[in-house]
């Protein structure tokens, strides 16, 4: 059982949901915290490849590695922290609804503390995102179903 979960129902369809959440470069575009993301391999995403994600935790800048732990499209895919004082662990899901016309994203993550990161995580972290996953909810609905428009 993850720390965090949410759910959103779009009305996109999975594939396009799918090019959209698995692409790092749009996590800015939906998620808070996120200064800047950017793949490090130039390969398409698989497990073990790797993701540097800029994030303002608190009033701070934190460089974080994240590594694809499962990458099954356009189902489902995982992410750990390998680096740094506080280290998520991330699952997302793309679920079709009503025949392929809609669709369910999952999203479960949770968060470990190494060095000081062992504080950061319930006094600065876990509120934080407490906060901030509802706006991202529906910032990525927004992205997804509003615009309407998609960049792969």
């Amino acid at each position: 059982m993850s720390a965090f979960h949410g759910e959103i129902d779009v009305d996109r369809a999975p594939q396009d949901v799918w090019s959209y959440v698995v692409d790092p470069s749009h996590l800015p575009e939906w998620q808070l915290s996120a200064v800047s993301a950017e793949q490090l391999d130039e390969d398409p995403p698989h497990p073990g490849s790797r993701v540097r994600v800029m994030r303002r935790v608190g009033n701070r800048e934190m460089p974080m590695t994240m590594e694809f732990t499962e990458y099954d499209p356009p189902h489902s895919w995982s992410l750990r922290g390998i680096d740094g004082p506080v280290r998520g662990y991330f699952h997302g899901a793309v679920e079709p609804l009503d025949d392929g016309r809609r669709t369910r994203v999952t999203l479960d993550l949770d968060f470990e503390g190494h060095g000081i990161g062992k504080l950061l995580v319930p006094l600065v972290v876990r509120p934080q995102v407490r906060k901030e996953l509802p706006r991202n909810e529906q910032l990525l609905k927004e992205r997804l179903q509003i615009h309407g428009k998609l960049r792969a």
